[in-house]
């Protein structure tokens, strides 16, 4: 498998049973409705667990633009490659939300709520201050990058294999991605990552749900910018504290 195949099917699944925990979680009808914050934290870090698994050993499963961008900056993955992960990553994201509408299609027709709605695809504040909202994306991507290269040096060398989220099993990046939701995501639903916001809110844009209102574009810019300045100060303080800076 190549790498960008790794990324857009690694991220497809990760969004896909993101997603499709939430959905279950929140529309109207489902068996796992009113489930709670703690269902869907844990769905989310096991949907983390399965697309690094898939993608791991092929892409190294960064599945983030976030990551991938701090590791260019770290000097572990080459700048070259960037566009086309972040590209791979986006398709994947909008593919599984995508997906994960299908499966819900009937539920999402009645949930009369467009928050709701929304809500399955993308991530949104639970008090709208942009300053505080912002700050709450860069610190949670923050905590998520530097943690991660603190789990292993982030490459292999025989043979040479970019390495990100993949190289740590799949199972320390479970548990960190569940501690962050747990503890940082109260605030804006602890997007970290520009692609799992971005392209399930361009599908939401684009799908023909009743009762659909609007896909909260004012807002879309945080959970985009938010990780990739979390993720240039990780990679940044990383590299200070290596004296490589």
């Amino acid at each position: 498998m190549s790498p960008f195949a790794a990324e857009l099917i690694g991220t497809m699944f990760l969004i896909l049973l993101g997603a499709g925990v939430v959905a279950n979680v929140i529309l109207k009808g489902t068996k796992g409705n009113s489930g709670g914050w703690m269902v869907i934290t844990t769905g989310w870090a096991l949907a983390v667990f399965v697309g690094v698994v898939i993608a791991g050993p092929y892409s190294g499963a960064h599945l983030n633009p976030a990551v991938s961008i701090a590791l260019a900056m770290a000097h572990k993955f080459n700048w070259s490659e960037v566009p086309m992960y972040v590209l791979a990553q986006l398709l994947g994201a909008m593919l599984g939300s995508f997906l994960a509408w299908v499966i819900y299609r009937d539920h999402f027709n009645s949930t009369s709520d467009p928050d709701t709605q929304l809500a399955v695809f993308s991530t949104g504040p639970a008090i709208r201050n942009n300053t505080f909202n912002l700050l709450s994306e860069i610190i949670g991507t923050f905590v998520l990058i530097f943690v991660i290269f603190y789990f292993t040096d982030a490459e292999i060398r025989e043979p040479q294999t970019p390495i990100g989220m993949g190289s740590l099993g799949a199972l320390p990046v479970t548990f960190l991605v569940w501690a962050i939701g747990l503890s940082l995501g109260g605030t804006t639903g602890y997007a970290i990552n520009p692609a799992r916001d971005l392209g399930p809110r361009i599908v939401h844009a684009l799908l023909p749900i009743k009762q659909k209102g609007s896909s909260n574009w004012k807002y879309a810019w945080i959970p985009v910018i938010g990780p990739i300045i979390g993720a240039i100060i990780a990679a940044t303080l990383y590299l200070g504290l290596k004296g490589d800076i």
